[in-house]
């Protein structure tokens, strides 16, 4: 029951996608039908004449002339007036602040005297270390094992097969 719930859920997967690619490429007849509406069509070309077909003279062309009569549009209606507007109200007086306070002065530290300060102590000497020598020689690896040898008649996939007689 879990194969066929597995492949129906695949099937389903599988037909949205396929239905959301057709969908996605057929977005391109929006700008083909923009180009066709935009562009100008070259001029045909005339036909060939065809032996043994008689030649068919071409129709006139008749461009009707319309005439589109003056139109006459009613006046303007007149806006109605919204009548006097009100005064502004005047702003709140804000009332006046006592005197301000002084501001503090702010007493800066005075920097002392370079010459004044005491000597940098001095870093004591690092130890030296001495690391053991390391060996130039990398060490043998012990010998491999023999390949086993094939026995006579087993097939080899991956080596050609004899060319025919």
């Amino acid at each position: 029951m879990a194969s066929s719930a597995g492949s129906s859920l695949f099937f389903a997967t599988a037909l949205v996608m396929m239905a959301l690619i057709v969908l996605d490429g057929s977005s391109t007849c929006h700008a083909a039908r923009h180009l066709a509406d935009t562009t100008t069509a070259a001029p045909a070309a005339a036909p060939a004449a065809v032996p043994g077909i008689p030649a068919v003279p071409k129709p006139p062309v008749i461009v009707p002339t319309v005439t589109v009569p003056a139109a006459t549009l009613p006046p303007m209606p007149t806006v109605p007036t919204a009548g006097a507007v009100p005064p502004i109200p005047a702003l709140p007086k804000i009332p006046a602040v006592g005197a301000v306070p002084p501001i503090p002065a702010v007493t800066v530290p005075t920097v002392p005297n370079a010459a004044a300060l005491p000597p940098m102590p001095a870093i004591p000497a690092m130890p030296k270390v001495t690391l053991p020598p390391i060996s130039a020689v990398v060490p043998k690896v012990g010998a491999l094992p023999p390949m086993p040898s094939i026995p006579a008649g087993v097939p080899m996939p991956f080596v050609a097969s004899p060319p025919s007689a």
